[in-house]
């Protein structure tokens, strides 16, 4: 088990210390800091170049490309970040939505019940179910230049990885296409040299019983194609050099003699370290090696009553947790009975830069974020209209790495031309090259590019 002394937030020189008796003046000073920072971000991504000076970049990158070179492929070179802090972050994401563009047709995570996203406001906003409005607006989990985006903005906030949402192997509501989203990640996330695991949710061993299988069975097929589809990744996560893998719950299946059975397909020395939602280690028995915190409405009370004091005395995996809020959507959108009416106000971005300040994450082994893009439940950390870059600029604060919002702005942008000019492919050959110049953290030559095409096309 490794600590690390727990370093507070910079938002630019200044150290913002979490004081009860100092809330609002430093709320005030945070927002003070973020417009002077939004006005240096906005006066360096505004920064012209002479028609001479464009053109001149888009004569070398394109005599580059009939060279044969900057074609969209993965080289699996990696992006390599430093980060200042040593703490591990992951983020909790969810790859379940589709959209009308890219799928055909709109999933229930953009619709619930009640939403129609073919409905647009004047602003040409779609209707979804959420109380926030994805920056890129709604899109497809299974979009390579979605893909590209999110984890492009990942590296360049220091996150060091993602924690999957898993429903299963079965083609049970939209279980299936989940796994086949997941799938579509990996080559993106072994090319940037992102890690990944997988967090299961065992109600999909329980909704899925036929005459044909059971329970334990489903989990096993389940745990089987896990360990041969995921854990052969190089960029599977590990501790302890073993293989993490996550279960959301356990929901269904509470005995420690189920999880004997179910894990007893795998040899001794295959089996995972196995991390159960917190207080339910128990269920799992012997199986279960630490447990994982989540969002609750108590706050951090919750986390002080229990989870890291027990944790560290048991000598079990930590994992702390950091969010922005929660404001679920499912009363309004007809899900579940309305379950989780409650909410964690965002406080202008204060609520994360709390969660990620929290004195007892010096005890954690690492810190999911929850969440990349849980829109359904406010949970998302990813751009979005009503906050921006507020969460990842806050990220790259904690994790200390050499890169702004301005960076972040890039790689947006590099998104909006992939879908402006889909119908190009000279332009795509260029974006193309625009990836690999980011990876080599090369930002400056694709802010050229990305401003030459803008101009002459």
């Amino acid at each position: 088990m490794f600590t690390f002394l727990r370093p507070f937030i910079l938002l630019s020189a200044v150290m913002i210390i979490l004081c009860s008796c100092e809330q609002d003046e430093d709320l005030v000073e945070i927002e003070q800091l973020q417009n002077e920072q939004q006005i240096v971000t906005q006066s360096l991504i505004d920064t012209t170049y002479t028609d001479a000076v464009l053109k001149k970049v888009l004569e070398e990158e394109l005599d580059f490309l009939k060279s044969g070179n900057g074609k969209r492929n993965r080289n699996i070179s990696g992006m390599d970040i430093v980060k200042e802090n040593p703490k591990k972050v992951y983020v909790h994401y969810m790859p379940w939505f589709q959209s009308k563009e890219y799928d055909g047709f709109w999933g229930q995570h953009w619709t619930m019940n009640t939403q129609n996203p073919d409905i647009q406001d004047e602003n040409e906003k779609h209707q979804i179910a959420s109380y926030y409005y994805p920056l890129i607006g709604p899109y497809s989990s299974a979009d390579p230049d979605l893909q590209e985006y999110h984890f492009l903005m990942m590296k360049l906030s220091g996150i060091d990885g993602v924690i999957f949402n898993w429903y299963g192997t079965r083609d049970l509501h939209d279980y299936g296409l989940i796994k086949d989203a997941t799938e579509t990640f990996m080559g993106t996330l072994e090319d940037l040299g992102l890690q990944f695991s997988i967090m299961y949710e065992d109600r999909v061993a329980f909704q899925s019983v036929s005459e044909s299988s059971g329970i334990i069975e489903n989990a096993q097929n389940d745990l089987a194609y896990i360990n041969s589809t995921y854990f052969s990744s190089p960029e599977y996560m590990k501790f302890n050099g073993k293989n993490l893998l996550f279960v959301f719950g356990p929901n269904y299946i509470k005995t420690p003699s189920a999880w004997d059975q179910i894990f007893n397909i795998l040899p001794a020395q295959d089996r995972p370290e196995f991390l159960t939602l917190w207080n339910s280690s128990e269920q799992v028995g012997a199986n279960a090696t630490g447990e994982f915190l989540w969002v609750d409405k108590d706050h951090l009370i919750a986390h002080e009553h229990y989870y890291y004091n027990q944790l560290y005395d048991d000598k079990k995996i930590i994992v702390g947790s950091s969010y922005p809020g929660f404001k679920s959507f499912y009363s309004e959108g007809g899900w579940f009975n309305g379950i989780n009416n409650w909410s964690i106000d965002s406080n202008k971005g204060r609520t994360f830069i709390e969660t990620l300040n929290y004195t007892h994450h010096e005890l954690s082994d690492f810190i999911q974020v929850i969440t990349w893009n849980d829109f359904g439940e406010g949970t998302m950390i990813e751009p979005t209209q009503e906050f921006g870059f507020t969460y990842l600029k806050t990220l790259q604060q904690y994790t200390q790495v050499p890169y702004t919002t301005n960076d972040l702005r890039i790689a947006l942008n590099l998104y909006k031309m992939r879908k402006k000019y889909k119908q190009n492919p000279e332009v795509q050959q260029l974006l193309d090259q625009s990836y690999q110049y980011i990876k080599q953290l090369n930002l400056k030559r694709v802010h050229k590019i990305l401003q030459a095409i803008k101009r002459f096309y």
